[in-house]
């Protein structure tokens, strides 16, 4: 199975045909779910209506993302709501952007300290201990070879470590470009002094783009304890088996 939040379909669309399971999560839904599941079908029927009881818990903070997690959480549960539904040996989440993606997997944990008692104090601590155990879930960030990235997936690895107690797995590194040239050849082409759009320009052009990247993936190789995985550029439009090949040499 392979799950989205935030209403996003990028995976849905590029598994079309694949033969793998997905589900796009949303709160509304998630919360509707879990009323069913918890309460009595009139009980629970009357407040996924609610309007107010639905602006409860958008205004409560950490609340969408806890619902979504749950959700997840769910999808890889021996226990499914629903009796015919299909127990996964494998959830991959695709989650949103490191700021985004920290309020999610640190929700559980948020709830269940605040609540203290109670089935949301039970529950959440369910889920945060699912997310926290390695032998149950691994945290990868997918990241570009630029210095916003990069900033980025470092600070999600110090987030998760402190906030969370959750270990970043691996990071992968997307769009890594070829390095055609020494620099010697690239002193020589430079000298040519050829106009912006010609051959040698271009050639110019991606040996700065991969120099460029170097140095961040230098960056990035210093905060880990281990090398980050390289992707390649691909060229044209998507191609999961290429890059399922690639990913899987690399592992």
């Amino acid at each position: 199975m392979v799950a989205e939040v935030g209403g996003r379909h990028d995976a849905g669309r590029l598994l079309e045909g694949s033969g793998a399971d997905h589900e796009t999560v949303t709160p509304r839904a998630a919360m509707e779910e879990y009323l069913h599941d918890q309460l009595p079908g009139a009980v629970a029927e009357l407040l996924s209506r609610s309007g107010t009881f639905a602006a409860f818990v958008e205004a409560t903070p950490g609340m969408n993302e806890l619902l979504s997690i749950g959700k997840v959480w769910e999808l890889t549960g021996s226990r499914r709501r629903s009796e015919d539904a299909v127990r996964y040996d494998l959830v991959i989440l695709d989650a949103p952007a490191s700021g985004h993606g920290l309020a999610l997997l640190g929700a559980p944990r948020t709830f269940s300290d605040a609540a203290r008692v109670g089935p949301i104090h039970r529950q959440a601590g369910q889920i945060h201990a699912t997310l926290s155990d390695p032998g149950q879930t691994a945290v990868v960030a997918v990241a570009l070879a630029e210095e916003m990235p990069v900033n980025e997936t470092l600070e999600l690895r110090a987030a998760l470590g402190e906030r969370m107690g959750i270990e970043l797995e691996a990071v992968v590194v997307n769009g890594v470009v070829p390095d055609r040239l020494t620099a010697a050849e690239a002193q020589r082409l430079e000298s040519l002094d050829q106009p912006a759009g010609s051959p040698v320009a271009a050639a110019l052009w991606g040996h700065e783009r991969a120099q460029a990247q170097k140095r961040q993936l230098r960056r990035l190789r210093g905060g880990l304890d281990a090398a980050p995985l390289r992707l390649p550029f691909f060229f044209g439009p998507p191609d999961l088996g290429a890059i399922s090949g690639e990913l899987e040499a690399l592992l």
